[in-house]
């Protein structure tokens, strides 16, 4: 086909299409949705007179305005010293340090004397393999030496207590949540044009405040409570939970439980350097009348830790585009969160006041009848029930 004929025939493509079609011509073909106009525009002439245009005269073959690339030899390795200066050799770039849009690299180009267009810049980044691309998190940073040894250490541990049929548990806090009509992430359906009304401005409710979210996952019956705060996200509220959770349903699940065991990461109010973790868990551990056994994952890496991908995350999506606005709220969307794979939440206010800046000193600490394991004790131990004695 001659070029009239090309244009034409994508033209009529466009027009079968229906809506949108020129885009999608235009992408699929790679040519310019202006010679795809002009093609259309013919199209509307010959409907009414179809010898119209049929003595009009042709381009030679490689006629026509040449290409920018090689009209302007070193256009193309300019818009590449804009893009990636670090890479290509030029760290004192103009754009550096600002958004490079094409309409920025444009400007800047036609300033370098390479007279040319946004949407040519566009077209020219795309050929060049370029995108538009998002930050991705996959860099984790220095990693601890034994780091695999502990994920190693902790997976053995848990299939021998799943094994002895003992409570294996997954604990940690959720993100703070602000009370009242404040923006949520994620969308909803609504009527359209309707849209949920929230503040612009997101400033703690002086009455409702925020709450706390510390979550305590079941990794054997595929089942979390979830104790919200409203005070101060401590190690005492962090234990307080857990008792919370064997209360209302730990008990029921495992009627002759021997001993229990705790998965934390190792920061927050369970953080494994944590003094009063420690006293709240030997508290609980007395309390229960079995031995409590803890194991931290290895600093940077708690988003392995099960209850992040297992609960909180579909919590998330449950409250998705919807206003936290009472505390109700909250705990019906926590408790009615479910998955096909048969997940299963409680939810409950804890209204307690957990006071900060409580110091547990060195001869509190060695009353504690604490069991260090022989491997990372600090990330690895065991609070016995009976309180040693003195």
């Amino acid at each position: 086909m001659d070029e009239r004929m090309r244009r034409q025939w994508a033209a009529t493509e466009a027009q079968t299409y229906g809506w949108g079609g020129l885009s999608a011509v235009s992408s699929a073909t790679g040519m310019s949705r202006n010679t795809i106009r002009k093609g259309l525009a013919e199209l509307a002439v010959r409907k009414k007179d179809p010898k119209a245009g049929v003595d009009a005269c042709l381009r030679r073959k490689g006629g026509g305005r040449k290409c920018l690339t090689e009209s302007d030899p070193g256009l193309l390795e300019a818009l590449e010293r804009l893009v990636e200066p670090m890479s290509r050799g030029d760290p004192q770039s103009p754009l550096r340090w600002t958004c490079k849009s094409t309409t920025r690299l444009a400007e800047e180009l036609t300033r370098q004397a390479h007279p040319i267009g946004p949407w040519t810049v566009g077209t020219l980044l795309k050929a060049a393999g370029y995108s538009l691309q998002s930050n991705r998190k996959t860099k984790e940073g220095g990693s601890h030496p034994d780091r695999n040894a502990q994920f190693e250490h902790i997976n053995t541990t848990v299939k021998r207590f799943q094994q002895r049929a003992q409570p294996v548990i997954s604990v940690d806090t959720k993100k703070k949540e602000l009370v009242g009509q404040f923006k949520n992430g994620g969308r909803e359906w609504q009527p359209k044009g309707e849209p949920e009304e929230v503040d612009v401005h997101d400033f703690p409710d002086p009455k409702l405040g925020k709450v706390i979210p510390y979550g305590v996952f079941d990794l054997s019956q595929n089942e979390g409570w979830v104790s919200v705060g409203i005070d101060h996200d401590t190690a005492q509220f962090a234990v307080q939970a857990i008792g919370r959770w064997w209360q209302n349903m730990g008990t029921k699940r495992y009627p002759h439980t021997k001993e229990l065991l705790i998965t934390a990461d190792g920061g927050g109010s369970n953080s494994s350097r944590c003094r009063l973790w420690k006293v709240a868990l030997q508290e609980l551990a007395v309390r229960l009348g079995i031995p409590i056994q803890v194991c931290h994952f290895p600093p940077g890496t708690s988003k392995w830790n099960k209850i992040e991908h297992r609960m909180f995350c579909h919590i998330t999506q449950n409250w998705r585009g919807r206003p936290l606005v009472s505390h109700e709220v909250i705990i019906n969307l926590i408790a009615n969160t479910t998955t096909q794979a048969g997940l299963k939440i409680r939810a409950e206010l804890d209204r307690g006041n957990y006071p900060i800046g409580i110091k547990i000193t060195d001869s509190e600490l060695s009353g504690l009848n604490l069991k260090l394991a022989k491997f990372h004790g600090d990330w690895n131990y065991t609070l016995l029930p009976q309180r040693k004695k003195t």
